[in-house]
């Protein structure tokens, strides 16, 4: 494999780590950061998978069957979610949040991969997409994992800041060993999409908003939506 690849999977570790410590850091203000976060999650779902999904079918995955994705994916992360916080009081909810963050970048690190296969041209588009947008995956990893102030969720951030910082790493070793068909890929990013949509407006949404009520938390959640806007529209 192109070694290209893994100093991009490396550089992709650093961007995460960089947006997880700036959370960890301004934790005071964590209802801002939230509200960002909040934006930019949604913004990776109807920005950056949803036209994915369309350009990785080539146009054989239709319309019907992209949004049918996308609600299959809301609906049982909700489902699993919901039921995962009635079994037990562990925050077992915050860490499949983290857990699936970190998922997601694990197929950032795996399209990487897919698309060197392709040609370097594609891999350093793709690349270059997700380097742009991991800083704010470090962001919001360590935002979903940080349900309270005392130490252990801080060390359970930090953690999860880590494994989602390899996770790119990951993802780029698995695409030398597994071969993903479009067919396969392409309905799974509309199904993360949705997952997204449930993580921001169900889960980091309504917690930036809670307990500081304010038009900042509204305007830094429409600053994460257009910042991911602009970073998709300047890597296609």
């Amino acid at each position: 494999m192109n070694p290209s690849v893994w100093l991009l999977g490396l550089a992709a570790v650093g961007s995460t780590l960089a947006g997880g410590m700036l959370a960890l850091r301004l934790h005071a203000r964590i209802r801002l950061i939230t509200g960002l976060s909040a934006g930019a999650v949604v913004g990776v779902a109807l920005f950056d998978l949803v036209p994915e999904s369309f350009k990785i079918g080539e146009g054989a995955f239709k319309i019907e069957a992209v949004m049918l994705s996308v609600g299959v994916g809301f609906a049982v992360y909700m489902l699993f979610h919901r039921g995962l916080e009635r079994l037990d009081g562990l925050h077992a909810g915050t860490h499949l949040n983290a857990a699936s963050l970190a998922f997601h970048s694990l197929l950032d690190g795996l399209g990487i991969g897919l698309a060197f296969k392709v040609s370097p041209q594609v891999g350093q588009a793709v690349a270059i997409a997700v380097l742009a947008h991991d800083l704010c995956d470090g962001v919001n990893v360590v935002t979903v994992a940080l349900g309270g102030k005392d130490a252990f969720h801080r060390a359970a951030a930090k953690r999860w800041l880590g494994v989602n910082a390899l996770a790119p790493l990951v993802g780029i070793a698995a695409s030398t060993l597994i071969p993903i068909s479009p067919e396969v890929l392409a309905p799974l990013s509309a199904m993360f999409a949705g997952v997204f949509l449930y993580i921001g407006a169900s889960e980091l949404l309504p917690q930036s908003h809670s307990g500081f009520p304010s038009l900042w938390t509204s305007a830094t959640t429409g600053v994460g939506m257009m910042a991911i806007y602009g970073v998709v529209r300047l890597s296609t």
